[in-house]
């Protein structure tokens, strides 16, 4: 009896089933508008629109990428709408988008492949070939007694058709060959491909209850940490007299899985901390420091490249203005279309619908009296004047708060998620500098041409790589720091050849002797410079006195040639002034007593 009513219910409950299946959950693909890049991850703004039934509703919303920060995911809706629930989960059973390049180097392997097989039936066929002429090779039985003529006919055959095929065998080799050469090729190229985050498989499951039946729109944010943007610089200078031009660039890389696929993009400084809590202050103890760690440091620091001028220029900086858009051609009075004017140059109304909103920098819109006054009777509709934007400067807005700043960029953006640095800039600034030649002797006998920036903390820098382009010519890499404590940022634009060096010892002024048990070693050199630029230049000269660390040892400098002479480091510094074709001579000498059983190294 218990068996017949467990039977019963389970058929009642199919056929209960079967006729009120479960109800399927809402599907709907996100699309991503924005993104802010920061230091260490971004942030991605997603929109998606889905039709809800009055009451309870399941929304899945897919298309997002797969790897997020749970915590920082966010969903906005309207009023009439409320979330329940929200789940982030991935679709592993999703099938994996391909990229058209890698679909186009598949076929390509799959093409080479049939060409490969097709050679391989030639190079079986031939091979046959060879096998049947070897097989039959052999005059006997019925052929035994051929005659003269006929034998060397039928050598000749074999002759032929076998350097035929062998030939046929050959050039079948070499195209095979090829063929694995480019198919290799290929699939190393796929290997590379494939390593690409293409994986989008990202969801939301969203419980909802709905108010009133509806088409809503929902808005979804969310942090992923598979991205990050550094910064790095060019630094130009046309000349010695011009001002330095930066130009300030972002390398941004992502493999969050998802296109970013004409996007507006936030390039942020700030780094999104997984900490919300403020600083708190811990007990501040004293200790005794390394006195001779300390004195190192500060002699390193007083040896830094001097500034020639003390007095501190302030930097001009370009301001970027934000965009401004279009007042329609319904602001303008009168019923007949107003004059259309595009950068100085009248345009028709077509071509003036399909100027991009974000390309426009101002609007202003003239009434008849004002607009026949600068273009005459055929502004008597009234004028619409429109600037576009010239230059990186018009479609970058910077924000700056107390924590961080922003480049929002107007152009739409793409970033593809293959890991590769895909580079914007950001901004330009030109900033007033001096110019120099800088030279050590001792180390280098080069002169190197350097740009003296003051006040650089202004330009706002963060660490980084910087090309240095000096006179349309590629210098090198340098590296800006900007924890310097320096008042003055110092970059070398390169080595200039026409300032030539020269530090040789003045034998006869040098000597050594020995006074007791003492050797004494009188040490001179001298120090040419000469220009061979058509302008006058300023060169920072130094060298440098050896400094006693044994009280056995006795140093006395002799000759500095009134240059600076640092007590503390021995180093010994040049301020001067060439002319063109001039020759400029320093010298630097110095005694040295000490045990003469002892060797020093000088």
């Amino acid at each position: 009896m218990k068996k017949l009513l467990l039977f019963l219910f389970i058929t009642a409950s199919i056929k209960f089933l079967w006729a009120h299946p479960p109800e399927a959950p809402l599907t709907s693909n996100a699309t991503l508008n924005t993104v802010t890049v920061f230091r260490s991850g971004a942030e991605l703004n997603h929109s998606a629109n889905a039709s809800l039934k009055s009451g309870s509703n399941e929304l899945v919303i897919e298309g997002l990428s797969s790897y997020v920060n749970i915590n920082s995911i966010q969903v906005n809706c309207p009023s009439a709408v409320t979330i329940l629930g929200v789940e982030f989960s991935n679709n592993y059973l999703g099938e994996e988008a391909i990229s058209p390049a890698l679909k186009l180097l598949k076929d390509s392997a799959e093409t080479i492949k049939n060409e490969i097989l097709k050679i391989n039936v030639w190079i079986n066929t031939s091979n046959d070939l060879i096998s049947i002429l070897n097989n039959n090779k052999e005059v006997k039985g019925a052929n035994a007694n051929l005659s003269v003529a006929e034998l060397d006919k039928l050598v000749k055959f074999y002759e032929a058709k076998s350097i035929e095929v062998q030939n046929r065998l050959i050039s079948y080799n070499h195209k095979k060959i090829k063929l694995q050469q480019n198919l290799d090729k290929v699939n190393t190229q796929i290997q590379e491909e494939q390593k690409k985050n293409t994986k989008s498989g990202g969801r939301l499951i969203l419980q909802l209850f709905s108010a009133m039946p509806g088409n809503y729109d929902f808005k979804i944010s969310y942090i992923s940490q598979n991205a990050y943007w550094v910064p790095y610089y060019d630094i130009k200078a046309e000349n010695i007299k011009s001002p330095l031009k930066f130009i300030y660039k972002a390398k941004i890389s992502q493999t969050t899985g998802i296109d970013w696929k004409k996007v507006k993009m936030s390039i942020s400084t700030a780094t999104p901390s997984a900490l919300g809590n403020a600083p708190v202050l811990s007990t501040w103890f004293l200790g005794f420091i390394d006195p001779i760690h300390t004195m190192n440091m500060n002699l390193k620091k007083q040896n830094s490249i001097q500034s020639f001028a003390d007095d501190s220029k302030a930097l001009s900086e370009v301001v970027v203005t934000s965009a401004v858009k279009v007042r329609g051609a319904a602001s303008v009075s009168g019923s007949n279309e107003p004059l259309y004017i595009v950068n100085g140059n009248i345009i028709s109304k077509e071509d003036f619908s399909k100027i991009t909103p974000e390309a426009i920098k101002s609007t202003e819109v003239l009434k008849r009296e004002n607009a026949t006054a600068i273009y005459g009777s055929a502004a008597v509709n009234g004028a619409v004047v429109v600037t576009l934007k010239d230059g990186l400067e018009d479609f970058i807005t910077v924000s700056e708060t107390e924590l961080d700043l922003s480049y929002d960029i107007d152009i739409p953006f793409d970033v593809p998620t293959n890991g590769k640095a895909q580079i914007a800039s950001l901004k330009e600034m030109e900033v007033p500098s001096t110019y120099k030649y800088y030279a050590v002797p001792k180390l280098s006998r080069d002169a190197y041409l350097l740009a003296e920036v003051a006040n650089w903390q202004t330009l706002n820098l963060l660490p980084g790589e910087a090309n240095i382009i000096f006179e349309g010519t590629y210098i090198g890499k340098s590296f800006i720091d900007p924890s310097s404590t320096n008042d003055t940022l110092n970059l070398t634009l390169g080595v200039d050849k026409r300032v030539v060096i020269k530090k040789e010892k003045l034998v006869d002024f040098s000597s050594v002797k020995f006074i007791g048990t003492n050797k004494v070693q009188n040490m001179l050199y001298e120090i040419s410079v000469k220009n061979n630029k058509k302008e006058t230049i300023q060169l920072l000269l130094k060298d440098q006195f050896p400094i006693s660390t044994h009280k056995d040892i006795e140093v006395q400098q002799t000759e500095s040639s009134g240059g600076a002479v640092n007590i503390e480091t021995g180093v010994v510094s040049w301020k001067i002034s060439i002319a063109s074709g001039q020759v400029d001579k320093k010298r630097i000498g110095y005694s040295v007593k000490y045990p003469k059983g002892k060797r020093i190294n000088l």
